[in-house]
């Protein structure tokens, strides 16, 4: 009987390095997470080097920041961050700016990882999330978020996209 190799999953801090393989995996997340939401040409906006570049400055932006990063064998595979609050009617001093894992690895408890590396368990928090996103709002449910009622549209890629906050 052979045990199937289980692939080595490590969740760690961005690190400078990391930008340009984090461009690679934030444009493709978007692809996939978006193309429902957004038309095809506005994705296509969307580059590894832009998305690169953007990390650069992420991944240095001092310690009231968490920014996390997903590997698997190696690979970057997902990535999260959150920080202090940027709503001026902000429900709690943190937020949850972004959590995303590429698709082949969603449902591998990989998510769950860089969740819990990224925030502090049971800690206030808040966080924005498209408003069609049956599968992000399961898990933030799953976490103990609960929806508070406000939405916003926000400038998404030069169209709109409808936002919904999760408050724990």
């Amino acid at each position: 009987m052979s045990a199937e190799a289980q692939p080595e999953v490590i969740v760690r801090p961005v690190r400078d390095v990391d930008a340009e393989a984090l461009g690679r995996v934030h444009a493709q997340c978007w692809h996939e997470t978006y193309d429902h939401l957004i038309s095809k040409a506005a994705l296509e906006k969307v580059s590894p080097r832009r998305m690169a570049e953007l990390w650069t400055h992420w991944a240095s932006q001092g310690p009231d920041f968490t920014m996390r990063a997903a590997l698997v064998d190696g690979e970057i595979v997902g990535f999260a961050g959150s920080g202090p609050a940027r709503d001026k009617d902000a429900p709690a001093l943190r937020e949850l700016y972004f959590i995303y894992l590429l698709d082949a690895w969603h449902s591998t408890g990989i998510g769950q990882k860089l969740f819990d590396a990224t925030v502090e368990k049971d800690a206030p928090l808040y966080l924005w999330v498209a408003e069609d996103n049956p599968r992000a709002h399961r898990f933030y449910a799953r976490n103990g978020f609960t929806l508070d009622g406000a939405t916003h549209t926000e400038p998404f890629l030069g169209e709109t996209l409808t936002e919904v906050r999760f408050t724990r």
